[in-house]
C-alpha cells in the first residue's frame, strides 16, 4: 500500500494488527453514529461553503449511510472523478472524498461567470482551475468533517493527496467494509451538485463515538420518553402535506404542458410520520425559504 501522508504510514502496521484493534463495534452500530456526524456535517459544511463563496448558506443535505466497498465505487464511476485521501484524527485513519466530473466543471463554469455548463463530451483530465477550486472545497470540507467528529474540540482532518485513478490513490483494500454518505449541496439559482465520503470500518471505530447501551435497571412503567435515547437519534421522515385534492381520472388524462389546475392550501396544513398527523401549522417564509409555523401538535 502506497501512503504518502506521515501520520498514515505510521498507522498502517496497527491498522491492520487486530490484537491492537480489538474487536471494536460493528456496522450495527457504526450506522447510527455515521448518521449523527452526518446531521452535525450538513451545518459545519453549510457554514464553510458560505464562507468559502461570500454568499448566502447553501442547503446540504445527507443520505442515510450505506455500505460499500472500494471496488465498487470504482465499478459505479463510468466518467472521470476526483478522489481525495483524507487522514482523521492524530493517527491518521484514512477516509475517501470522491467528487465526479460534472458537478466539478459546473462549478468550475459558474466561478468564471457562466451558467454551470457542463463540457460535452467530458475531458480526459482536469485542468488547473478545477484542481484550484477543488483544493479549496477539499479543505472546508476536511475543516467541516472535523467539526462534525470532535464538536466543541474539532479533530484534526488532513488532505492528504488527490488522483483521478483510485489505483493510484490506493487509499485501502479494494474489498474493505466501508460505509459512505452522499452528500447534496444546494445553491440558489444553481443546478445542486455533490460528493461522497467513504470511512472504513476501522476509521469510523476509531473515531466515531459510538453510544453504548447502559446496563437494564428497574422496569420503568409507563410510555418512553421520545427525547430520552435510544429513540431521540432516530432519524424520522416528516411530510408537511400543502396540497391534497382529487381529480377524476378522464381530467388527469387529459392533462398536457401548460394547463392550470387552481388548488387551494389548507389553513391548517398537516405534518406526518408514517402517515400518520403529528402537528399542523401555516405556511409562512423565512429567510426567504418556504416554512411552518406549527399551531398545534398532538
Amino acid at each position: 500500500m502506497k501512503l504518502d501522508h506521515p501520520l498514515i504510514a505510521e498507522r498502517a502496521v496497527a491498522r491492520h494488527c487486530q490484537e491492537l484493534l480489538g474487536s471494536g463495534p460493528g456496522i450495527a452500530e457504526l450506522v447510527p453514529a455515521l448518521s449523527l456526524i452526518g446531521e452535525r456535517l450538513t451545518r459545519a459544511l453549510a457554514a464553510g461553503l458560505a464562507r468559502l463563496s461570500g454568499g448566502r448558506a447553501p442547503v446540504v443535505s445527507i443520505g442515510m449511510p450505506m455500505d460499500t466497498t472500494l471496488g465498487a465505487i470504482q465499478a459505479e464511476l463510468d466518467t472521470l472523478a476526483m478522489h481525495s485521501l483524507l487522514a482523521l484524527g492524530p493517527d491518521g485513519h484514512p477516509a475517501l472524498a470522491t467528487f465526479a466530473a460534472a458537478p466539478v466543471f459546473r462549478l468550475v463554469d459558474r466561478a468564471f461567470g457562466g451558467k454551470g455548463e457542463v463540457p460535452d463530451p467530458l475531458p480526459d483530465a482536469f485542468p488547473l482551475s478545477a484542481e484550484l477550486l477543488l483544493g479549496r472545497i477539499e479543505a472546508t470540507l476536511a475543516e467541516a468533517l472535523g467539526t462534525a467528529l470532535g464538536g466543541a474540540q474539532p479533530l484534526r482532518v488532513v488532505p492528504c493527496r488527490r488522483e483521478t485513478s483510485l489505483r493510484q490513490l490506493d487509499p485501502f483494500a479494494m474489498n474493505a467494509d466501508l460505509l459512505q454518505l452522499a452528500i447534496e449541496v444546494e445553491e440558489e439559482g444553481a443546478a445542486p451538485w455533490s460528493l461522497t465520503i467513504a470511512f472504513p470500518i476501522a476509521t469510523l471505530a476509531a473515531v466515531a463515538t459510538v453510544p453504548r447501551h447502559r446496563a437494564r435497571g428497574p422496569r420503568r412503567d409507563g410510555p418512553a420518553d421520545p427525547a430520552a435515547e435510544p429513540y431521540a437519534s432516530l432519524p424520522l421522515s416528516v411530510s408537511a402535506v400543502v396540497i391534497d385534492m382529487r381529480l377524476d381520472f378522464a381530467r388527469v388524462a387529459a392533462l398536457s404542458a401548460g394547463d392550470v389546475i387552481p388548488v387551494a392550501i389548507a389553513r391548517a396544513v398537516p405534518l406526518r410520520v408514517g402517515g400518520r398527523t403529528v402537528a399542523t401549522g401555516t405556511v409562512g417564509e423565512v429567510e426567504d425559504r418556504v416554512a411552518i409555523q406549527i399551531g398545534h401538535a398532538f
